[in-house]
């Protein structure tokens, strides 16, 4: 087995998925405004899509000189994307890549959004690291999947505020 081609074809693979999802929100993004959905947040944005782009690029830059695959890594990467994805398709037309709320829509809550209030961005954390662990990466997801945990926080925080909830852990006043 070719390490490298392997490797790299996996992050060429994952590339294509998330700039099909890129495209998927976009027409998402430009239903909800147009239905009257507001945006939050969107300081983090630009920072969120830059550091997505330099993890994608360090994974590719890295896979071509991949010693081994990891495929138990891979298997983690696999799970996480799997999780995303029901995330994205519970939310279906509501799911974009920014905090956009419609006034008065009730809150989702099918799919992995049961279990918990965050799928998709616990998803994204793991994939991060698991899948640079995966195609021999290792320094790029320590720094980027770390990296990635303050935004990640960040977001949650603005999109908390925005659907009117607190964050966990938050003390209720009154």
């Amino acid at each position: 087995m070719n390490a490298p081609l392997v490797a790299t074809a996996i992050v060429l693979s994952v590339a294509a998925m998330r700039l099909g999802e890129l495209a998927h929100a976009r027409r998402n993004t430009r239903r909800l405004l147009a239905a009257g959905g507001r945006e939050h947040g969107a300081a983090h944005y630009p920072l969120l899509v830059l550091l997505h782009a330099v993890w994608l690029a360090a994974l590719a830059w890295s896979a071509t000189s991949a010693a081994h695959i990891h495929w138990p890594w891979l298997a983690v990467a696999v799970a996480a994307m799997l999780l995303r994805l029901w995330a994205v398709a519970s939310l279906g037309p509501r799911w974009t890549t920014r905090v956009i709320v419609l006034p008065e829509a009730p809150l989702v809550v099918r799919g992995p959004y049961r279990l918990t209030r965050h799928p998709n961005y616990l998803a994204v954390a793991v994939e991060m690291y698991a899948l640079a662990f995966a195609v021999d990466a290792v320094p790029a997801g320590l720094v980027l999947g770390t990296l990635n945990l303050p935004l990640l926080a960040w977001r949650i925080r603005a999109e908390d505020r925005a659907l009117g909830r607190a964050a966990p852990g938050a003390i209720r006043r009154g």
